[in-house]
């Protein structure tokens, strides 16, 4: 101890000297602490003696100790709010529960702050009762199928209420509508027979339009047999026609040439023979015989007569 005081006694502080360091010290504290920093996408309420006083954006401010008071920092993010499914009745009295989302966003953080105490509390239930409201001049059926009409009407009415608070509905969805036991049985059973019509429809429509195509299939096919026996039966006689005219062109020619070589009446008489030959030969089914047969045999047996007679006539000289 005698050392400890030796140490201090040539620094030694009188009490009032501690007092005044313990009050500065204080003082600086307080201010530190008066320093605000404000982030992006906020602001801060500010009231001084009690009154609103400043909107703080973004930067660093100070807050007059004693003064001014931090009211409320406000986000100025687009938010969003999952309410609970809330109980509802359709105009035709069925009673259901739909839950709905809404996005929304602060755009004046004055009217946010002192347009009503519980802004989330005030949405939810605006929320309820606009949906009770809509819903209550919709069926049941309408109120399945009209979450779009539902929607919009929802963010309109909303955004028109929430205005004075400084909150701007961007867009209102129906989360989810649970009908009754009962009436998911029945629609349930309902969709299953819907589908077993839709089913047995698909079937039919489809025997209907094989039976067609089968149909068109034979009908074109008998088409196309018809059209090629009709080429067939074209191109016979095409053929046919060629080949009498080839044969017909080939005896005016024979003819021609017998004419040209000056041939005499026997000539034409062997020639009227080789082609009775030829019709002869077993090979055709009718045989014609020329009406002048003996005047060609005599005239035939006339000139192996004079051909006989010219031969004696050679051996006797």
């Amino acid at each position: 101890m005698k050392f400890l005081s030796s140490l201090l006694s040539p620094i030694a502080i009188s009490g009032g000297q501690i007092a005044l360091i313990v009050v500065i010290a204080i003082i600086l504290i307080v201010v530190a602490s008066s320093f605000r920093l404000v982030t992006q996408t906020k602001k801060v309420i500010v009231e001084r003696l009690g009154g609103y006083y400043k909107t703080w954006g973004v930067g660093i401010h100070f807050l007059v100790p004693i003064f001014d008071r931090q009211v409320r920092t406000v986000t100025l993010k687009e938010q969003v709010k999952d309410f609970d499914p809330q109980p509802v009745i359709t105009k035709d009295n069925v009673t259901m529960q739909i839950d709905t989302i809404i996005f929304f966003a602060i755009t004046d953080p004055k009217a946010y702050t002192y347009g009503v105490e519980n802004p989330m509390m005030a949405i939810e239930n605006i929320s309820a009762t606009t949906l009770r409201n809509i819903i209550g001049d919709l069926d049941l059926d309408q109120t399945l199928t009209s979450r779009d009409l539902i929607n919009t009407k929802m963010r309109v009415i909303l955004d028109e209420a929430t205005d004075p608070w400084g909150i701007k509905v961007n867009r209102v969805e129906v989360k989810n509508i649970v009908p009754p036991k009962d009436i998911r049985d029945s629609m349930e059973k309902q969709m299953r027979a819907e589908r077993e019509k839709r089913q047995t429809i698909l079937i039919a429509e489809g025997d209907k339009r094989s039976q067609i195509l089968k149909a068109e299939g034979e009908a074109e096919a008998v088409l196309l047999r018809a059209e090629a026996a009709k080429k067939q039966k074209i191109l016979n006689a095409e053929g046919e026609a060629s080949a009498i005219f080839k044969i017909k062109e080939a005896e005016a020619l024979g003819i021609k040439l017998i004419k040209d070589a000056a041939a005499d009446q026997a000539v034409l008489t062997l020639k009227s023979l080789e082609a009775l030959a030829l019709v002869a030969n077993g090979q055709a089914t009718k045989i014609v015989v020329p009406t002048n047969i003996t005047d060609i045999a005599s005239t035939v047996l006339m000139a192996a007569e004079i051909a006989r007679e010219g031969k004696v006539t050679k051996v006797t000289k």
